[in-house]
């Protein structure tokens, strides 16, 4: 059976940056299992995994544009200090929500200073090109209740109440 909209897919997965350091992997894990076109993985990846089947390994190279989207200048921005009265353990680092224009949003903390705060709306991986190694484990039809759900159930369910 090939990958296509509603087929669920089990497949291990390592990506890198384009100096081959390692971001993530599932091989020394269980294996990601998901609905292909819920929207569970950046653009580039889901197109590369259209018509491939159980047992094919492959290596796909994703732009920025098709993953994590542009890094934008603007979204990084020093505030004061005292915006952020009441938590404690404001360290680089940190991951907040922020209330934007665009709505609630998370930023990462990325300089401290005394009076002044930097944080970076950019998702950490924005502009940057990733390289995926892939190997597609399994694929099948997904049922009415994971179509539904929108979501891949393990066997006996999904362990919760939708």
């Amino acid at each position: 059976m090939k990958i296509a909209q509603n087929k669920v897919i089990v497949m291990h997965y390592a990506v890198s940056d384009n100096e081959d350091t390692l971001i993530d992997s599932s091989y020394d894990n269980k294996p990601l299992s998901i609905i292909h076109g819920k929207g569970y993985l950046i653009p580039g990846l889901e197109i590369a995994l259209i018509d491939h089947i159980a047992g094919d390994k492959f290596e796909v190279s994703v732009t920025a544009e098709q993953a994590y989207g542009e890094r934008f200048d603007e979204y990084v921005q020093t505030v004061p200090k005292d915006l952020f009265s009441g938590i404690d353990d404001l360290a680089m680092g940190s991951q907040l929500r922020a209330t934007t224009d665009e709505g609630e949003q998370t930023v990462i903390v990325i300089d401290v200073q005394d009076e002044e705060i930097t944080v970076d709306g950019n998702h950490p991986l924005a502009g940057i090109d990733l390289k995926f190694d892939v190997e597609i484990l399994e694929v099948r039809e997904a049922t009415e209740d994971e179509i539904a759900h929108g979501h891949v159930h393990t066997e006996g369910g999904c362990g919760h109440v939708h």
